[in-house]
């Protein structure tokens, strides 16, 4: 976390949470969500000042209920996920596979959709094409294993809508 933002939380502990702002979509966007947006169940507009999406990612994490926050100096503006907390890229560099996320950081998450054709061709899957090996590297080989999108946030622990948590609880 940015040393400017513990300055903020220690400055004004209560400020209120926000929620229903920021998403996290399936190719790893960040995107601002207006209460236009938020009432028509839209993705928002893609956040694209590369300062500000730093900043983001340096201060994003989660509570310990699993809710994806970004600290955003005083406030916590949690995180609605169209997916997982976290999307990978998959790159070929010089015949070597490689995973990154939108932050840098290794997590459960999902890939990219542009990059299924690079995994295909790396990947031994069952007739169904849900389950089997991804040949990551010489001697690596990753298990693969179908989930159902309802079932991810469950089975990894993080809560996909802190908007619609907050909403039923209320």
């Amino acid at each position: 976390m940015d040393e400017i933002v513990k300055q903020a939380l220690a400055k004004w502990p209560n400020v209120p949470h926000c929620t229903g702002w920021l998403l996290l979509d399936r190719r790893g966007q960040w995107r601002m969500r207006d209460d236009a947006a938020q009432a028509a169940g839209e993705l928002g507009t893609p956040i694209r000042h590369e300062a500000l999406l730093g900043f983001i990612n340096r201060n994003y994490e989660s509570d310990a209920e699993g809710q994806w926050f970004f600290q955003n100096g005083p406030q916590r503006v949690y995180v609605e996920l169209a997916y997982t907390p976290w999307i990978l890229r998959l790159h070929s560099v010089d015949d070597a596979l490689r995973l990154t996320d939108q932050a840098g950081a290794a997590r459960v998450a999902a890939l990219h959709d542009h990059d299924l054709e690079l995994f295909a061709n790396h990947a031994s899957l069952d007739d169904a094409g849900r389950n089997g090996i991804f040949h990551w590297r010489a001697g690596v080989d990753l298990p693969v294993q179908n989930i159902a999108r309802t079932e991810v946030a469950k089975r990894f622990g993080f809560v996909a809508s802190p908007a619609e948590r907050a909403a039923s609880k209320g």
